[in-house]
């Protein structure tokens, strides 16, 4: 008998999962051009990339606010709930898993359920780039884009400058776990049924 679907994604969430989606990969196009325009190239034109990144930036910070919000007052926020107990184990057996278990065909050590919608390795890194990376990243561009909020000078080295430095390299950090994103989510039953799972809700055990 084959295993029912289970609805992981409601609405909201989905919504939500688009537009910082989009709004993010605007940001790190933007950002790469912006990080690497100079008199002679530019991927994009400079003050239109300013100006995408500007508006992109806002954009995923309300949807960032709409995320936090959502996983207080839904049954959502208890995927994120992380559990001290042998948690090093758990990582570990999922690290195995990734690195040999699933190339010889080995059932996953932590399948999705109604009440586990990620593995150890995926939550942890979910609840790193969500609840420290996101928002010191959005933190980092308003004081960039409102300058005279940084600090001057932290130990005679320029507070826009740290602020900067900080800011790229968070984007960076969350441009590899895109990356990485992508590529587990693509490691289903094949490489859509994840991606189509987000769209309309269910996931499809297999």
């Amino acid at each position: 008998m084959a295993e029912e679907k289970l609805y992981l994604y409601p609405v909201w969430l989905r919504i939500w999962h688009g537009v910082n989606a989009i709004g993010i990969l605007v940001l790190i196009i933007t950002g790469i051009s912006l990080q690497f325009s100079n008199t002679e190239f530019s991927l994009i034109n400079f003050e239109l990339a300013i100006n995408l990144h500007n508006i992109f930036g806002v954009i995923v910070s309300i949807s960032y606010l709409v995320f936090f919000v959502g996983n207080l007052v839904t049954p959502n926020k208890k995927y994120y709930h992380i559990k001290r107990k042998k948690q090093f184990r758990r990582l570990v057996k999922q690290g195995v898993f990734y690195m040999s278990g699933m190339f010889k065909g080995e059932d996953p050590p932590y399948p999705i359920s109604e009440k586990r919608k990620f593995n150890p390795l995926q939550k942890y890194s979910y609840v790193v780039v969500m609840y420290l990376f996101l928002p010191i990243t959005i933190i980092t561009g308003i004081a960039l884009l409102f300058p005279e909020l940084i600090i001057e000078d932290v130990y005679s080295i320029s507070g826009i400058f740290l602020t900067a430095v900080l800011h790229a390299a968070l984007g960076f950090m969350i441009s590899i776990f895109l990356i990485i994103h992508i590529y587990v989510a693509a490691l289903g039953r094949n490489p859509l049924q994840n991606f189509k799972s987000i769209i309309n809700g269910y996931h499809e055990p297999g």
